[in-house]
């Protein structure tokens, strides 16, 4: 085909194009209207739309709170470098020892939720007190329990660095600073239970290496021969137990 009948036809087509256009009706562009309905004008069905859209926001940070706010980051962190001490792969698995960390967790914070519960949330659910006085009382159980768990040292760096006045009581303290404090105490609390944790392990591993070089058996894999009598030795001091005790002693619950 020609290239003069191709323009002819692109020029035709464009042509109808433009006379549809002009010929359909000018329409007024409309707004987008969003229509947030909490109740109409019923406060107690406004309170209940307020408080879903509070619950949901909390939903949506649960996870940071209970890692961060719990005992679950010390539980945890001990529990994977008992695994590392082991040396035995995969076993158990990284979702086993994070459901018994979440599981030991709840059994350590069930006293604190329960305060928490009858002096700030029932309350308030009950129309005694207003939201902001049950926010505090809620959150009191809470900070007394990381209040525990932190060390001064560690929540005197954080004041510093804030550079609020020296608190005479623990009211005086903000959550804020006192939350960042509370996660280094325990971080540090978990890397010294690690420590004391890997120090047989690695003592049947220096153990193990020193007779298999002076057997003359270089070739063979230290980690290999002492596995079994890592798995032995854990077995036999009842481990596992030990292990369970320290933690929740470790929290003044034991």
């Amino acid at each position: 085909m020609p290239m003069r009948e191709i323009a002819a036809i692109v020029l035709t087509a464009f042509a109808v194009v433009a006379a549809a256009c002009a010929a359909a009706p000018a329409r007024a562009a409309s707004p987008i209207e969003v229509n947030i309905d909490l109740g109409g004008g019923d406060r107690q069905q406004v309170s209940t739309g307020l408080q879903l859209v509070a619950l949901l926001t909390v939903l949506s940070i649960a996870p940071a709170l209970l890692v961060l706010l719990t005992s679950f980051t010390r539980i945890v962190i001990v529990l994977s470098f008992l695994k590392r001490a082991l040396a035995t792969g995969s076993q158990p698995s990284a979702q086993v020892l994070v459901s018994l960390a979440l599981f030991l967790t709840f059994f350590i914070m069930a006293p604190v939720w329960q305060r928490m519960h009858a002096e700030g949330l029932k309350p308030y659910m009950e129309e005694k007190i207003g939201p902001k006085e049950a926010l505090a009382k809620g959150l009191k159980p809470l900070r007394d329990f990381m209040w525990s768990q932190t060390r001064e040292k560690d929540l005197a760096l954080f004041v510093y660095v804030s550079k609020m006045e020296r608190p005479e009581t623990i009211d005086d303290v903000p959550t804020h600073v006192l939350i960042p404090a509370f996660v280094l105490s325990e971080l540090r609390t978990a890397f010294t239970m690690g420590f004391v944790l890997f120090l047989p392990f690695l003592v049947i591993d220096m153990v193990v290496a020193s007779v298999l070089l002076s057997m003359g058996m270089m070739m063979l894999p230290p980690v290999m021969v002492s596995l079994p009598f890592k798995i032995l030795l854990f077995i036999m001091v009842d481990g596992w137990y030990l292990m369970m005790r320290s933690l929740v002693a470790s929290f003044g619950t034991g």
